[in-house]
């Protein structure tokens, strides 16, 4: 009994020594961990079948309870049985592709055990069905359920049951019951053991290499996304020497390369770590390697110094993948990972080059398509700014030509507010953002002209402490919703007319309000007001659409117009990020 469990032991040595070799081979790890579709199935049951008939073929000669020989056997006499470690190669099938993979693995092994002849070998090809059929169903429930393999210890379980199912079954259907237990009493406790092991050992192979597989995936994802996190400032800048000398440092310093190159079309951009000596940033590119992808538009991948091809003798590169970096389909550059040992370019360092010259295209797409947005939006605001009530020129104008003959020294004052007017509209025309200061300025100077057509008419007060003067609003902000007050909030109304222009800071931003003790507004234009442009006897009605778009554009939805509207007054409010200007 104990040299047969050497036997064995040996020939589960052998397919173990296999297994390992094969798990190793990146194809059929895809195929493992695609063993759901139907080709992967088809594949296991192959390969898995393959191990089972070697199996069968390698199996130990016993007749009347002595080892005859432990040589190869294709056929057997009739009076002989065979110990082997079939039933380990089905279980194992089993476990891996489940219930089909599991029977067509036991009823290839069991034609071929009953091909073999030797002593009831029918017995075999029934038990290598139930076998396979009950090891699948096992790891069906086991991966349906934990959504994994069976552990170690229930795959050890497992190959013993599936053992001990195919003694039952020698023993059932043995027509000579003496020598079935005789037989039985030779092999049952080896081949348990062995089998048992076999499988455990066999599966822990399967799993600690998918576990290995998935470490390794991890570990390149999260040095992706770190590198992906790192790079994307530089990348919104669009391809060029500053982003790509900052992105091949942050590149080298994670990955496990000699060096890094990024060129455009022509030039070298960045070259950080080995030959950074003679291949220097803003000089053309001087490896053939680099011009061909830049021809073809293919990722290269070589081994040589040769095939890399700089002209530079002592160049300490040997080898190198080249990936070309495009954007809308047109290549305009290249990503280089250089090694100074050839060995060290694996397929990781293939894959995870690939995935980093595409996740880099995107980035640098997303940068030119945000300036594209920025110019864009830029351009809508400078075109709202320019849509300054004109009106209001022409009664500035009016009335200063009124006052030359009555008043020339306070004519002199509003043609000095007006030209300070021009020139506040002018900056804004040019500006996103202005100061507090500036923008109360500009409404300083509107007032005047306005009071001197209305002398008395209106009170204006500035609530705004004198620490937020520094602070960024949208030109034009305040003094359109004070020019909104004044011709719509009033009506006719000549005296007692209030309005007061605040600016506080909450959690939330800088609020800035105007409120009136005017009229109100109508429920059915409160409701459109600032969504759409509103009909209006004194104007386009469209100041408050306009300048609920530039808000919008510059800090989003959150810093729109607020209305606030009764019988005795109306409140306009926004709360603006708070931003100070740089000194």
């Amino acid at each position: 009994m104990f040299n047969l469990m050497i036997l064995l032991l040996e020939r589960v040595g052998l397919i173990i020594i296999l297994a390992y070799l094969l798990m190793n081979l990146r194809y059929f790890k895809k195929t493992m961990n695609n063993r759901d579709s139907w080709r992967s199935k088809w594949q296991l049951c192959i390969v898995f079948s393959l191990f089972a008939i070697m199996s069968n073929f390698t199996g130990i000669v016993i007749h009347n309870g002595d080892i005859l020989s432990s040589q190869i056997y294709f056929q057997l006499e009739d009076d002989v049985s065979l110990a082997n470690t079939r039933v380990l190669t089905i279980g194992v099938a089993g476990l891996v592709g489940g219930p089909f993979v599991g029977a067509i693995v036991g009823i290839v092994s069991g034609v071929f055990r009953f091909y073999m002849g030797g002593a009831e070998a029918y017995t075999y090809l029934v038990s290598s069905l139930f076998i396979g059929l009950i090891a699948g169903y096992f790891g069906q429930h086991t991966r349906r359920i934990q959504e994994r393999y069976p552990s170690i210890g229930m795959s050890a379980l497992i190959g013993a049951l599936m053992e001990i199912l195919q003694m039952i079954c020698i023993y059932l259907l043995a027509q000579d019951k003496t020598h079935a237990i005789d037989l039985l009493q030779l092999i049952a406790l080896p081949m348990i053991i062995v089998n048992s092991t076999g499988t455990a050992i066999f599966m822990s192979i399967i799993i600690s290499t998918l576990k290995h597989e998935e470490r390794m995936r991890a570990v390149q994802t999260h040095d992706v996304l770190q590198i992906t996190n790192q790079t994307l400032p530089y990348f919104k800048e669009g391809l060029n020497q500053h982003s790509a000398q900052h992105v091949a440092m942050i590149i080298k310093d994670l990955m496990k390369v000699s060096a890094v190159a990024i060129t455009s079309g022509r030039d070298i951009l960045a070259h950080v770590g080995a030959g950074s000596d003679h291949h220097v940033p803003q000089k053309e590119i001087v490896t053939h390697l680099s011009k061909e992808v830049m021809h073809t538009g293919e990722l290269k991948e070589v081994h040589t110094k040769e095939e890399i091809g700089c002209p530079h003798e002592d160049c300490p590169l040997h080898a190198a993948i080249v990936i070309p970096l495009k954007t809308h389909g047109v290549v305009i550059g290249t990503l280089k990972m250089y090694f100074t040992d050839p060995n060290d370019l694996t397929f990781v360092e293939r894959q995870l080059a690939e995935g980093l010259a595409k996740i880099f295209c995107s980035q640098i797409e997303l940068g030119e398509a945000e300036m594209q947005g920025k110019l864009l939006k830029d351009a809508e605001i400078k075109s709202l700014q320019a849509q300054v009530n004109p009106h209001f020129f022409f009664n500035a104008i009016n009335t200063i030509s009124a006052l030359v003959r009555i008043d020339s020294e306070k004519a002199r004052e509003l043609l000095l507010e007006l030209s300070h007017f021009f020139r506040s509209n002018l900056r804004g025309s040019r500006q996103n953002k202005i100061t507090l200061d500036k923008e109360l300025g500009q409404v300083s100077a509107y007032l005047s002209l306005e009071q001197a057509r209305f002398p008395g008419r209106f009170n204006i007060q500035f609530d705004v402490p004198e620490s937020y003067m520094d602070v960024l609003v949208p030109p034009f902000l305040i003094q359109i919703l004070v020019e909104n007050a004044l011709k719509h909030a009033f009506h006719n109304r000549k005296k007692d007319n209030q309005i007061i222009v605040s600016a506080r800071l909450e959690s939330e931003g800088l609020m800035i309000s105007v409120q009136d003790n005017g009229q109100g507004i109508p429920q059915d234009k409160l409701t459109i007001l600032g969504k759409k442009a509103v009909k209006s006897e004194s104007g386009t009605g469209s100041a408050l659409e306009n300048l609920n778009l530039r808000l919008k554009g510059l800090f989003g939805k959150a810093s729109m117009l607020h209305f606030e509207s009764n019988q005795t007054g109306t409140t306009v409010w926004c709360q603006l990020p708070y931003e100070r200007e740089e000194v």
